[in-house]
């Protein structure tokens, strides 16, 4: 089983730290399991660790007590997230859902701002960070408002293959059509059929327990 000490070591920051550097950060992490359906951290908490997707998958959406629900995107094994709030000392401004059962590694604030005083390799990597979310939701954005409802999907399955932001992604995405949904904030049904839209594409093929990327470019340009 994945463990906590396995994410941070195969990080891209992870990589670029000395052993003195890596025992260190282990001493500021530990680690909880989530059942499918619990909240990570909720919107107006305060921020107190950055957060990486040891194993299972996420959500990361904006829950109004009117009941409506925006989606913003997926948290894939390998992720690292919640820097930018860590960062300005702010409330959470989203919440982060598990979507299947889930286990997620907390790094301390004391620990992360230790990394951010000593690490360059850990610094250069916040700023890659940081401006790949940024374009992730300029995308975001923009699919929004002129895409319909197959090309949202189509983007967003393609968006879990940023080999930054997810690095844990591989080409048979461990996804079902419920959780795909749920990620792109439609119904299954509704996720069913944009999936066969895309097979009919070429650009994904479903099979037992995932889909099958075979045209990521396709994917990403779908819609155009």
């Amino acid at each position: 089983m994945r463990t906590a000490e396995d994410l941070l070591r195969s990080s891209q920051w992870g990589r670029t730290l000395s052993e003195d550097e890596i025992e260190r950060a282990l001493a500021g992490i530990f680690e909880r399991s989530y059942a499918a359906g619990a909240f990570v951290c909720m919107k107006g908490e305060p921020v107190d660790y950055w957060m990486g997707m040891v194993s299972g998958l996420g959500k990361m959406a904006s829950h109004w007590t009117t009941g409506k629900t925006t989606s913003f995107t997926g948290i894939s094994d390998g992720a690292w997230f919640g820097e930018g709030s860590l960062l300005k000392s702010e409330a959470r401004r989203y919440d982060v859902m598990a979507i299947r059962e889930s286990r997620v590694a907390f790094m301390n604030k004391s620990t992360f701002l230790w990394l951010l005083d000593h690490s360059i390799g850990f610094n250069r990597y916040l700023i890659t960070q940081l401006n790949e979310r940024l374009g992730q939701f300029i995308g975001m954005m923009e699919n929004e408002r002129l895409l319909d409802t197959d090309a949202r999907i189509a983007r967003g399955l393609a968006a879990l293959f940023n080999p930054v932001l997810y690095p844990g992604t591989r080409r048979l995405l461990q996804i079902s059509q419920e959780e795909l949904g749920y990620l792109a904030g439609v119904s299954r049904q509704r996720a069913n059929q944009a999936i066969k839209v895309l097979e009919d594409a070429g650009l994904v093929r479903s099979e037992y327990g995932g889909i099958n990327v075979l045209d990521l470019e396709g994917l990403r340009r779908f819609g155009d």
